[in-house]
């Protein structure tokens, strides 16, 4: 068990309980996965950010759609060529322990974010920020170089490697929060334990058992704490889908933040209106271990690409109308246009399955010589489901799968390290480019899980984000996506729907491309 779990002060707990006095209007969140940690430099999952863009706030936040609007700076201007943003930051903003939160705080942020001694996975998503990738790669070693300043205290400049037009987007993301610099430096690797941590947002944390829940309340040095309708939240760690729909059924939860899909049709019916199912910016697929025979032949990457009947996913397998994903960067995704896809995309699903048997033949294998293979994911229903369907799809080429489950946690870890063969994965666009999608891709990302490498895809990701039109980077960007299909470096399986359940009781829940529905905008009825 990790330091968090040790125990808690007792000023803490006793903030707990005075929030949740007899009247307290508190949001009970099924929230899936065990969270790593509150810092939001050491986060990668979506029910981690549910609870960091509660808690902490950076210079842009999402209102109720999802779309960017002031956070901790009131207003921001942009140069003419698109590369310097400057910040004015909101009067009066503060931690939740007084203290004001000033434009160095944000410098701070960013520049431990980059510092290759604090490894954070996600530093990358902010590589757009001058001197961030030379820094994080040890080629320049002063963080004063990061182009990330503080003009005064409530005036922030950020300067750009090039004009981005997704900018204000990324730093709706955790990656851009800013951090207490006052209590980190006091702290050390402590200040995220309960009665050190102090956020920004309209709310903070009064308690986090490992393995089961994380509460907060509202955070009273806000600068808008008075219009929050929802006094706090309890975040509870679950990945068991069927028991979370029994304990929504029994009023426990009030939201639930995923479903068995094979109970869609018995909830339309008797719970209507309460499932959400809505277009998501997001891609279910399966990672290869590349640098591992035989998966570094593409060929057989390819076979197994091609076994996949994506057709019966989405509407058999799981129920709620998933689409095939033939694309790695899903279709209506912003600054892109249309995707490239798999050349084999319209071939009969007869003719695909011949084609990868012999692709199999041509790399040694067949019915003599079967191909062994680990297929693992994190425990969860339909991850199951849909393991058990391909590895049946995959069974007529003579290829012999043996089936690995593991909590959410260890189960990302195993694949960061290169120890997974064929393992699945999910990605929710952290913000709407198809650099976000295309970066998964890149030698050295934390979240190439299966570790496939191109210098000329590299190449081309890096010419596309110096293009300052618009036109000309997405035509790199289709180029690159092209490449990395024909050479199947992962295999995309479907793009995702979002999937909640939201009690009659709350209001101000709205489904939006990327799932982020933050406390702050829903109310409870009584």
């Amino acid at each position: 068990m990790n330091h968090f779990a040790k125990k808690f002060l007792a000023s803490a707990m006793l903030g707990t309980l005075l929030a949740f006095s007899a009247h307290a209007a508190t949001l009970n969140i099924h929230n899936g996965g065990d969270p790593q940690s509150l810092d939001p430099q050491k986060l990668s999952g979506d029910w981690e950010n549910r609870i960091a863009g509660d808690i902490f706030e950076g210079l842009v936040t999402e209102d109720a759609k999802d779309n960017p609007i002031p956070g901790q700076a009131e207003s921001w201007t942009i140069s003419p060529d698109g590369k310097v943003y400057t910040f004015k930051l909101r009067d009066g903003i503060k931690w939740s322990d007084g203290q004001p939160v000033t434009a160095g705080d944000f410098v701070f942020a960013f520049q431990r974010l980059v510092d290759p001694k604090n490894a954070a996975d996600y530093a990358y998503l902010q590589f757009t920020i001058k001197n961030a990738e030379k820094i994080n790669k040890g080629e320049i070693t002063d963080l004063n170089q990061l182009g990330v300043k503080a003009i005064d205290d409530k005036t922030l400049e950020i300067t750009l490697e090039n004009a981005t037009p997704y900018f204000i987007n990324a730093l709706m993301h955790y990656t851009a929060y800013p951090l207490p610099k006052h209590v980190v430096e006091a702290k050390g690797q402590d200040w995220v334990k309960i009665g050190n941590i102090v956020t920004n947002g309209p709310y903070k944390p009064v308690e986090w058992v490992p393995g089961s829940h994380v509460t907060t309340v509202k955070n009273d040095q806000w600068y808008d704490t008075k219009d929050l309708k929802i006094d706090g939240a309890k975040f509870f760690v679950l990945e068991d889908q069927e028991a979370a729909l029994k304990r929504y059924r029994a009023g426990e939860f009030d939201i639930l933040t995923d479903f068995p899909t094979d109970q869609y049709e018995w909830m339309k019916k008797n719970l209507p209106g309460q499932a959400h199912v809505a277009p998501f910016s997001g891609l279910y697929y399966y990672v290869v271990n590349s640098q591992k025979p035989p998966f570094s032949d593409k060929r057989v990457r390819q076979a197994l690409s091609m076994a996949i009947n994506r057709e019966v996913i989405g509407p058999q397998i799981l129920g709620t109308g998933e689409l095939p994903a033939y694309s790695w960067v899903p279709p209506g995704t912003a600054n892109y246009g249309e995707p490239a896809y798999v050349s084999w995309k319209d071939l009969p699903y007869s003719e695909k399955v011949a084609e990868a048997k012999k692709l199999l033949t041509e790399a040694g294998f067949g019915p003599d010589k079967p191909l062994h293979a680990v297929l693992s994911y994190n425990t969860n229903d339909n991850h199951k489901r849909i393991a058990v369907a391909i590895a049946s799809m995959w069974k007529p080429l003579g290829v012999d799968v043996e089936l690995v489950n593991a909590e959410t946690k260890v189960h990302y870890d195993q694949m960061q390290r290169g120890q997974v063969e064929i393992g699945r994965a999910g990605w929710l666009a952290d913000y709407n480019d198809p650099d976000n999608f295309l970066n998964l891709l890149v030698t050295g990302v934390q979240m190439n899980y299966g570790r496939w490498s191109n210098p000329e895809y590299d190449k081309m990701i890096k010419e596309g984000n110096a293009e300052t039109d618009l036109t000309k980077r997405a035509a790199i960007f289709k180029k690159a996506e092209q490449l990395a299909l024909d050479e199947s470096a992962a295999l995309p399986i479907y793009y995702y729907v979002s999937k909640n359940v939201v009690s009659p009781k709350i209001e101000g829940f709205v489904d939006n491309i990327q799932d982020i529905h933050r406390t702050r905008w829903l109310s409870m009825k009584e």
